[in-house]
């Protein structure tokens, strides 16, 4: 009797397991569907029509490797890729450097501490157009307010986004004015740092710059090792600012990757080139992101249990 009634309840629990794994595949299914139709479909057809002549109003026709060999004898894939990697290298170092700056600042106590954390935070979240604006006036090189500061001490600023010397600086210039999203982040690790640490190193007689290097940097690294990716990520996309300012002009000085595959499929109606130059987007910014992993796996600290993880 008691073997049966063990048998019913693992019966009963078996059932009732099988019942709530469904209810859990249940409720993933929309979520599968819609990664399945919105993200692996347009993917798979994308690699699809690299091999594919395809302007849109025609039906798609076979061409083979073409589209792959243009892009070594196109010298606009090369001049953007040459515009966004220069912009990528400047711009990040410079974004991880300020925010991670003013983020040690604020985490002293000052006065209005509240006031400045939000100040430097609200051009974060300012719409990507609306800035792209506000950048217009302030570099305008007639009634500007960069040139109009500049001029009050005596110098004369330059035509920034119509000079082929300066658009490009203009726009790494531009790109540290989202820092405050950085700043939180790097915030919210520095408040994390345990005050033992600091106390020990105090002991030990490390003054204000060894506790930085020795304890606050590598305390925080995962963190600005997350900052590094995603600024590689973000900025090899970049597109808004480039396409509303200055459409890649002038004499493609700030023609970046994202808005020449723009203008190929869109423009031009090229859709199998664009979608093999979007393939090599996907491929650059997956070995550089593969790269950063590797160059920096013996400079950022995790604590055991997240090692682990």
């Amino acid at each position: 009797m008691s073997d049966m009634r063990n048998n019913r309840r693992r019966g009963r629990i078996g059932k009732l397991a099988f019942r709530e794994m469904m209810f859990g595949y249940a409720g993933l299914t929309p979520y599968v569907l819609g990664f399945l139709v919105f993200s692996i479909g347009p993917l798979i057809y994308s690699l699809w029509l690299c091999t594919q002549r395809y302007t849109i109003l025609e039906p798609p026709t076979w061409v083979g490797w073409a589209n792959i060999a243009k892009l070594g004898r196109d010298p606009l894939f090369w001049k953007s890729l040459k515009n966004t990697t220069t912009y990528s290298v400047v711009s990040i170092p410079l974004q991880v450097l300020v925010g991670y700056s003013l983020a040690l600042l604020l985490n002293q106590k000052v006065l209005g501490l509240s006031f400045w954390r939000t100040l430097f935070y609200v051009p974060s979240i300012v719409p990507t157009m609306a800035s792209a604006y506000l950048f217009v006036w302030i570099f305008n090189p007639q009634v500007g307010l960069a040139n109009g500061l500049l001029k009050g001490i005596g110098i004369i600023g330059p035509n920034w986004f119509g000079d082929p010397n300066w658009a490009l600086r203009t726009f790494i210039i531009m790109s540290l004015w989202g820092t405050g999203g950085g700043m939180l982040l790097y915030l919210a690790a520095l408040q994390q740092v345990p005050t033992d640490l600091y106390d020990a190193a105090k002991v030990d007689g490390a003054g204000a710059w060894h506790r930085l290097l020795n304890v606050t940097l590598p305390m925080t690294s995962p963190v600005i090792l997350f900052m590094l990716i995603m600024g590689i990520i973000d900025s090899f996309q970049i597109f808004t600012t480039a396409f509303i300012i200055t459409g890649g002009g002038p004499v493609n000085a700030t023609l970046m990757y994202v808005l020449y595959l723009y203008q190929v499929g869109w423009s031009e109606r090229q859709m199998g080139y664009a979608s093999a130059l979007a393939w090599v987007l996907f491929l650059v910014i997956m070995a550089l992101t593969r790269l950063t992993f590797r160059v920096t796996r013996r400079l950022v600290y995790y604590e055991v249990g997240e090692r682990g993880a």
